[in-house]
């Protein structure tokens, strides 16, 4: 079982509602392809390094989970590459 974790950057924008939909959809999609979600961290508004799109603020979350299917990332990445509110992504292989 392979360890990883997403790390979502949300607009600042973005209501709570569009937000918890958001990641409910990201959880469902790692379910989906295969994967568990072990832990969803909310880090809340957080100001960015730099401005994305005009925006200096944004939402951090930081998705763990496992998976057995090591193609599992991939196709969740190239799911949340396509949401509307979802600004910036990273999901990284955990060592063991």
């Amino acid at each position: 079982m392979h360890k990883y974790e997403l790390t979502v950057v949300i607009s600042g924008k973005v209501e709570e509602e569009a937000r918890t939909a958001t990641i409910e959809k990201i959880k469902e999609q790692i379910a989906r392809f295969g994967g568990t979600v072990t832990n969803v961290d909310d880090w809340g508004k957080r100001r960015l390094a730099y401005e994305i799109q005009k925006m200096k603020e944004a939402y951090y979350y930081f998705i763990t989970f496992e998976s057995e299917d090591s193609n599992c990332p991939n196709e969740v990445e190239s799911r949340v590459r396509i949401m509307d509110d979802v600004i910036r992504y990273l999901c990284v292989r955990q060592d063991a």
